[in-house]
């Protein structure tokens, strides 16, 4: 998508950015102050003006902020697919727990004090899995609460592909562990494919070894409200992650996605694109983009990107990219960030040559999301995924 295609449009309908080159925007407080515990009782209660939750509607988080929201069900989860991934249900013991990182906000440590079982996904050491693994998580059902976690590691020099596919209705606040060892390749999809009433406010903590790769796709399209957080963290040198979303809201959806990498070790990349598109009244997108380089992280590469395609009035697109950096040994570091409508250029081009317009615009869409369809390696995902746009087209006869 070019960058003619982000004409801005009116207020209520955009919150546009303007593209940088580099670190121009820099948060109100470092990230590298930011508070972590897996204490619940050592945050405050948020009311919605903290700068981590002044986008988050909180009326509808149903009580995951404040303590309200007392477990009154279980997620079901299901682990299909390799044979050589191990699938471990344990307890809140495990000495694996709690190693990909630390929640950093009230209801991530909410979701890791009120578990009861946790997943573990093992890839072994040293192992290519010869297929993708698959793990389901279903919500607990209509007006039920539920708090979940899942770690899933590869071992040194292991590769994998796992799809966590969540679905259902109900409350969910959970922790996803991600562990990529020494060496190991690991791609991580996960799909928010909720039901219309269901709302999710889920922390991913990803760290990686020397060497390791991790390509963490995430897709979010269902859902009343859905918070999704990624944070990667290097724990060695020559570490390299890509961090690709794509999201579509419909009328009175609220998605919203914060993505932070963490650079702390020295020749690590990271590689951010996030794609989202609104339709209909009162749909909102949030998309807040950290990049902290440390002093210790020399030769780091970085960019991150946000692009948003409103297709009818009364959407709104936020887009926030945020880099420090504090060091200047760095190989390159960048971000930029647009939101705005269809291009009538475009539009214009296709139709000249015999496309109806109805067509045309589905061709913009598709055109639009095509890049981070095709970094997906998983063809049933993907499949899938044209579909659900398709059918979001549908829905408003684009």
């Amino acid at each position: 998508m070019t960058d003619s295609m982000l004409d801005s449009a009116s207020k209520s309908s955009v919150v546009t950015q303007t593209p940088h080159s580099h670190g121009a925007v820099v948060p109100k407080a470092s990230r590298a102050e930011h508070f972590a515990s897996f204490d619940v009782e050592a945050f405050e209660v948020p009311g919605g003006r903290e700068e981590i939750w002044r986008f988050t509607p909180m009326k509808r988080l149903r009580g995951l902020h404040n303590g309200t929201a007392a477990a009154t069900g279980e997620l079901s989860v299901e682990v299909s697919g390799a044979p050589e991934v191990t699938a471990e249900t344990v307890g809140r013991d495990d000495e694996r727990l709690g190693q990909a990182g630390t929640p950093g906000d009230r209801i991530a440590a909410q979701a890791y004090t009120s578990f009861r079982r946790a997943t573990v996904v093992t890839v072994p050491r040293e192992v290519k899995a010869s297929a993708t693994t698959t793990v389901t998580v279903t919500g607990p059902g209509a007006d039920q609460v539920a708090y979940g976690h899942l770690h899933v590691r590869a071992e040194q020099f292991a590769e994998a592909v796992v799809v966590i596919d969540h679905r259902g209705s109900g409350t969910v606040a959970d922790n996803v562990e991600i562990v990529v060892g020494d060496g190991a390749k690991l791609t991580v999809v996960s799909v928010h494919d909720w039901a219309d009433d269901a709302v999710q406010v889920s922390a991913h903590h990803a760290k990686l070894g020397r060497d390791a790769t991790l390509k963490h796709h995430l897709v979010a399209l269902g859902g009343d409200l859905v918070r999704v957080s990624p944070t990667v963290v290097f724990a060695g040198p020559g570490g390299d992650v890509q961090l690709t979303g794509l999201f579509f809201a419909d009328a009175g959806q609220h998605i919203e996605l914060r993505t932070f990498a963490d650079h702390a070790q020295p020749n690590c990349k990271s590689d951010v694109v996030y794609k989202g598109a609104l339709q209909g009244d009162g749909a909102r997108t949030v998309w807040i983009g950290d990049v902290l380089i440390r002093a210790a992280a020399e030769g780091t590469s970085t960019f991150e990107l946000n692009r948003n395609l409103v297709l009818t009035e009364g959407a709104r697109a936020d887009s926030v990219p945020n880099l420090e950096i504090e060091t200047g040994e760095i190989a390159g570091a960048g971000h930029a960030s647009a939101t705005g409508r269809f291009d009538d250029e475009q539009l214009f081009y296709l139709q000249a040559r015999g496309i109806p317009e109805d067509a045309a615009r589905r061709l913009v869409v598709r055109g639009f999301f095509h890049e981070l369809l095709m970094k997906i390696d998983v063809p049933e995902i993907r499949e899938r995924l044209e579909a659900a746009i398709e059918a979001e087209l549908e829905a408003v006869g684009v």
